[in-house]
């Protein structure tokens, strides 16, 4: 088995390398920059997926792409039951959602207000609403977060995986002392061993 992951600096692949080492999986990095002046991720990953888009991940032939396509991919193929509620539970619902809710709903407003801050002046009529729909995600996810600290059950899943970007942007916005929970899950994301090998793989994103 030879698992290849194509990751983007500055990118939400990041979260496939912290679910691979927290998994143990032996991967190859195929790592990309973007350009320094558009953002853009670099034309060399359109020989891998017609989008140019990061993350993929190649197992046995098949590209895999969407975080969370992937992520799911690895728990299933590769879990062995590890980081997911069993099949069928309460949980496995809760964890389904989330698993899509980070890429969905949460990811929205944040795309919106990347964006739109490179427009000035002009977008000034949409960042009310842009700014309530982060506060209500935002908060949203504060209020999901368990007494454990996790998204599903007690320990980690790939839902806390996922959600770990939406998180990340909040505290990085400033929005720590507003949503302490969130702020909690971060630094515990952060301080784990997994997690640090794959920033160490990967580099610095985001000012982390």
């Amino acid at each position: 088995m030879t698992l290849i992951v194509h990751h983007l600096n500055n990118s939400r692949s990041q979260r496939i390398l912290w679910a691979l080492e927290e998994l143990g999986l032996p991967y190859e990095l195929k790592s990309y920059q973007r350009d320094a002046v558009t953002n853009l991720a670099p034309p060399e990953l359109k020989a891998v997926h017609p989008l140019g888009k990061s993350p993929l991940l190649e197992d046995q032939g098949d590209v895999i792409e969407e975080s969370g396509a992937i992520i799911q991919y690895l728990l299933d193929t590769y879990g062995e039951g590890r980081f997911q509620p069993a099949s069928g539970s309460k949980d496995a619902l809760r964890h389904l959602q989330f698993m899509h809710f980070a890429e969905g709903s949460a990811m929205t407003p944040i795309l919106l207000q990347l964006y739109t801050s490179r427009l000035g002046e002009a977008a000034a009529p949409l960042q009310p609403r842009i700014q309530e729909q982060l506060a209500s995600h935002f908060g949203y996810l504060e209020s999901q977060l368990r007494p454990s600290g996790h998204f599903v059950g007690d320990d980690w899943t790939g839902a806390d995986w996922m959600l770990s970007f939406p998180a990340e942007i909040a505290v990085m916005q400033g929005q720590g002392a507003a949503f302490p929970k969130l702020a909690d899950f971060v630094a515990k994301a952060h301080a784990r061993p997994a997690w640090q090998r794959a920033r160490e793989k990967g580099g610095a994103y985001y000012g982390y």
